[in-house]
Parts: structure tokens; sequence; C-alpha cells
């Protein structure tokens, strides 16, 4: 069974049986179906269906915030930003997929040639929890924009939330089977994936769990895109604005209780500022109100899994044996649900468990660098590369250590967010291939080259028009 759990008091909201190997036959069925005749309609329909996904979720974003923080744990007002933020990004792709996905003409000699974008089939995306809402509707606007049908196999601690971004699309007027939840189990990944209806997969999530799609991907050669792990430096160095940066870093960690993998997760800071912004750090973080998600006096609410905070408990466990310093937090709530307080552990060096490994939780880690070379080699050392984020006020050399940084994303005096309007991914272990902007619409088409040798009688032009 798939269950549906409230984190913040651990009681049962809903429980599903799984999809039965009949289920999900139909369901590749109608996909393959609707995928068949959507891929003819015309860019204009496709992004039509995608304003009117935009308009529906609005107009329902206070019950879809409402399920997400019921199911996922996240404080009210930061589910309805997620809500909105998927409206931003299909109303980006509606006004931008035609340019995104023009044919492209190619200067050649005696002939017509162009570079054309024709989509690939139905596409399967495998989703987290954090983001229950954004992961899809990110993967699904472009996909759907260019002309690709649609399945979803979500986490399987957020079956309601699967069901109801079916539902988003569906009334905004898809055609039926274009896109549809598979309510199954992770054993049945696998076989979704080897089907032959299927032509690609998507993932975001672990690093465990992107090498196993990639691994059952590639064995019947089919495209992937892996958005997974992260542990992103925010590098300080000793000309930044401290009170700015310390007050970033409190967002750019504690967000959606630092359950993300593009969150800044070891925070480098020059040795000369090191103190004064620890202490900044330390005391924001302190003042962060733990508690019902539901209110919005609330900062930051459980995390999502009791297992997730068992894990990340024991990460901090580790680090402090190992000779961390425990400057705020630290120990799991006595209250019902999987609440950990906001953390910040500091003096951390590689080794340790919050440096070396992926803190999927409410911990800072703060580690001292001599310099700024030094600062630049230590956010370097991991087998991540999603984002990062540097705070200098040399802009000139800030340039320079971006082109250094091992990173996806590098922000410069900001912390690391995903925009519609800019690709998105990581190096390394962190994944590849890229969400959002045109490099996201284009990683599930076809680049197919297109040459039309002269031919008597015909018109220049004609066959590209």
């Amino acid at each position: 069974m798939i269950a549906s759990l409230n984190p913040a008091t651990g009681a049962e909201l809903a429980r599903f049986a799984p999809h039965s190997e009949e289920d999900v036959t139909r369901a590749l069925d109608a996909a393959v179906a609707a995928q068949s005749s959507w891929r003819r309609h015309d860019i204009t329909r496709r992004t039509s269906l995608l304003r009117e996904m935009a308009r529906v979720l609005r107009a329902g974003k206070d019950a879809y915030a409402l399920l997400i923080t019921e199911e996922m744990g996240k404080p009210i007002a930061e589910a309805e930003a997620e809500i909105e933020k998927c409206a931003v990004t299909c109303e980006h792709y509606a006004e931008h997929a035609p340019a995104y996905l023009a044919d492209r003409p190619v200067a050649s000699d005696a002939a017509e040639s162009a570079v054309v974008y024709d989509p690939l089939g139905v596409v399967l995306a495998v989703m987290p929890w954090n983001f229950p809402f954004w992961q899809f509707f990110r993967f699904a606007a472009p996909a759907l924009a260019a002309g690709n049908g649609v399945l979803l196999k979500h986490a399987d601690n957020v079956p309601r939330c699967a069901l109801a971004v079916e539902q988003v699309v569906a009334a905004a007027g898809a055609p039926e089977g274009l896109c549809r939840t598979l309510m199954v189990e992770v054993a049945s990944v696998a076989a979704v994936i080897a089907d032959p209806r299927v032509a690609a997969v998507t993932l975001t999530g672990s690093t465990g769990a992107g090498s196993a799609v990639a691994a059952q991907a590639a064995a019947v050669l089919k495209k992937q895109v892996l958005e997974l792990g992260g542990s992103d430096p925010y590098i300080v160095l000793a000309d930044a604005d401290i009170p700015r940066a310390a007050a970033t870093a409190v967002k750019a960690r504690y967000l959606n209780a630092g359950q993300s993998c593009v969150s800044a997760k070891r925070f480098i800071v020059e040795a000369a500022v090191a103190d004064a912004f620890a202490d900044a750090l330390t005391c924001a973080a302190a003042a962060l109100t733990v508690g019902d998600p539901l209110d919005r006096a609330t900062d930051i609410g459980p995390m999502a899994r009791a297992d997730l905070r068992a894990t990340l408990h024991d990460q901090v466990g580790r680090s402090v044996a190992a000779g961390a310093d425990l400057r705020t937090g630290g120990e799991p709530a006595e209250r019902p649900g999987w609440f950990y307080p906001p953390t910040v552990l500091d003096h951390v060096t590689p080794g340790m468990a919050a440096f070396d490994e992926e803190t999927f939780g409410p911990v800072a880690a703060i580690t001292r660098a001599a310099d700024a070379e030094e600062a630049i080699a230590l956010a370097n050392r991991t087998e991540y590369g999603l984002g990062a984020a540097l705070w200098t006020r040399g802009l000139a050399r800030a340039r320079v250590f971006a082109r250094a940084l091992d990173a996806g994303a590098v922000f410069v005096n900001g912390m690391v967010a995903s925009d519609p309007r800019l690709p998105f991914g990581g190096v390394k272990r962190s994944g590849y291939g890229r969400e959002l902007g045109a490099c996201g619409i284009r990683e599930f088409v076809n680049t197919k080259t297109l040459w039309i040798g002269p031919t008597p009688n015909a018109s220049p032009g004609d066959a590209l028009r």
C-alpha cells in the first residue's frame, strides 16, 4: 500500500492500492495514443494548454498549497509560493516555447537546410517529495509544449499531490491520457522504463536513485535527465557584506526545512570574517520559529519522514564526535511529528559527515578557510556539483572564481535558486542534463537535421515554411 502521512503529527491521511500491471498497461496505451495526436497540434494549441494550466493552478492555489503542507510539511506560505512558481513557469513556456522550438535555417550551398525539433514521445518522470508540484511542472510544462506525453511516478509519501497534478493538467483541457500518474512502488519503475512505449526518463532525487534509473535506462538505450543530490557551498570572502550574507544564508539553508538539493549546505568562510559570520548565522537560526506548518508564524515545519530525520541526526552526531562545534540545535524536538530544530555546526572540516555527505535537513555546516583560494578549493572538494553561492565585493575576481567552481550554477551575492528563464542542473554526482530555459525544453526532443536539395519548379523556401 502507498500511504500518505502528515509529518507534523504522524497521522495517516490516506492510503492507496498500487496500480496493477493492467492499470499501468492501460495508462501507457492511453499516453501513446494521446501523444501521437498531441505532437501534430500546432504550437499555439500546445501553449494554450500551458496558459490554462497556470490559470487552474492559481484558481486552486489555496487547496493545492494545503495539500502540499499536509502531505510533506512545508510552511503554508512556502507551499503557496510553490504553486505560484509553477504557474509562472507554465506562462514562461507558453510565451517562449515557439521561439525555443522554432526551426533554425542553416546556410547551405545549393540546398535548403534547417535544424528542427520533434518530440521524443512519452516521457516518464520519477519525482521527489520535497517540492511535489514544482518538480513536476518544471519538467511537464516544457515537455508538453514540445509535443511529448507525460507519465509521473511520484515519491511514495506524496500520493495525493501526485493525483492532484494530474488533475491540474486534465482540468486545463489536455487530451485524455496525455498526462497520467502511475501509482506504483519503486520496484515497478524498472519495468516501466524498459517498456517500449516509454521514450525517455527524467529523475529528480538522490544520487543513489539516479544511478539506478540511469542504469535501467541505459540498458534499453533511452535518454535520461538526472537532477540529483547536492552539497552546495556558500562561500563568504573577507570583503563580503557580512550582515547581508548571513541574513541570506538563513533562507538559503533553512527554506523548506533545508530539504532541497540546491540549498546551501557548506558555509565556507574566510577566516578573517568567520567569527562574525558564524555569530550572525547562529543568532538568526536560533530565532527561527519551529512549529505547525499551517501557522503563518512558523518558519520551519517538520521534516518529511521519520527516517530522514534519523539520518540527519546521525550526521550531526558523527560530526560533533569528530570535532565539530555544535552552536545551536542538534536534538530532535520532543513533540509529535518529525521536527528538527535549525542547527549550526562550526569548525567543520573535510572528513566529517557534515562536510562530506549531503545533509538533507536544517543543518548548516561552517568551514573556515585561510584565504580565498583555499575557500574555492574546499568548495570543490565534494563529489557533488549542483549550485554554489559566492559572496564578495570584488566582482572582477568573482567572475574568475565562478568559472573555477564545479557547479551547474553559481550565484554571486545571492542565494542559488531555479528560474524558468535559466538552465538548471548539475555536474559530477549531481547528475547531467538540464531543466528550464531553452536548454530544458530541448532535452526531450529529436534535434533533427532537415536538408532539401534543389528541386526543379519548386519555389525557394517552400519546404521549410
